[in-house]
C-alpha cells in the first residue's frame, strides 16, 4: 500500500485537525503541531482572516519540510455590524474558551430581531512551503444565529450555528452533515483541487 503524502496543518487546535483529517484522511497524511517538536507560536496580528492564515502558512512552512496548510476562519453576524470576524476565538475575553465565546454572542443578541440573525462562518485557507505563498482559497456558508445553544457535536459557535436550509445547529448536524457543508470544506475542496491538478507538493 503505498504511503499517503502529508499535509502539515498549521495549527494546535484538535478540533481543527480533527475536522481536516475527516475530510481527506484517505488522499493525505494529516500532520499537526503534535507531530513536531520545535513548532513556534505565531503571533495573530492581521485585520482579516487572509493576513492571520498567510503569517501561519508562512512562519511554520519556514520550520518544518513540506507543504503546510494553514485556515483562519471566523463567524461574521450581520446583526453586529460583522462581529465577530477575526476576533471570533477571543470574542469572549479569552483566547478559545469556546463557552465564553458563545456566551458573549448570546449577550450580544439578545435584542437582535430575527430579521438581522442572518450570519456566515468564514475561512480562508493558505498553502505555503518553505516560506513561500504557493495559494490561497476561500470558503463561506450562510446560515443564522440561534437564540439557545442547540447541540453536543462540533465546537466553537457550532451550537449557535443553523446553516441555510436547517433548523437545526451544526452542533445538532454533526461531522458527517456539516463536512459536507461547512465553510471549512468549502475552502479544503479548492485546496485539493489545486494540489491535484499537478501543482507540486
Amino acid at each position: 500500500m503505498q504511503a499517503l503524502t502529508p499535509l502539515i496543518i498549521a495549527t494546535r487546535n484538535p478540533h481543527k485537525t480533527m475536522e481536516i483529517r475527516e475530510m481527506i484522511a484517505t488522499q493525505y497524511e494529516v500532520l499537526d503541531a503534535t507531530n513536531f517538536s520545535d513548532w513556534p507560536e505565531v503571533e495573530e496580528t492581521g485585520t482579516t482572516f487572509l493576513e492571520n492564515a498567510t503569517l501561519k502558512a508562512v512562519a511554520i512552512s519556514q520550520c518544518v519540510d513540506g507543504i503546510v496548510l494553514a485556515d483562519d476562519s471566523g463567524l461574521i453576524v450581520d446583526g453586529l455590524d460583522g462581529a465577530p470576524g477575526v476576533w471570533s476565538s477571543s470574542y469572549g475575553g479569552e483566547e478559545g474558551n469556546h463557552a465564553k465565546n458563545n456566551q458573549r454572542l448570546l449577550l450580544e443578541m439578545t435584542d437582535v430581531p430575527e430579521a438581522k440573525r442572518s450570519a456566515r462562518f468564514a475561512c480562508t485557507m493558505v498553502l505555503a512551503q518553505g516560506g513561500r505563498v504557493l495559494a490561497d482559497f476561500q470558503g463561506m456558508v450562510e446560515g443564522r444565529i440561534l437564540h439557545d445553544l442547540s447541540g453536543v457535536e462540533g465546537f466553537g459557535y457550532d451550537p449557535l450555528f443553523a446553516p441555510l436550509g436547517y433548523d437545526r445547529s451544526f452542533a445538532e448536524l454533526g461531522s458527517e452533515i456539516k463536512n459536507t457543508l461547512s465553510h471549512r470544506a468549502a475552502a479544503l475542496q479548492q485546496v485539493i483541487a489545486w494540489l491535484s491538478s499537478g501543482n507540486p507538493l
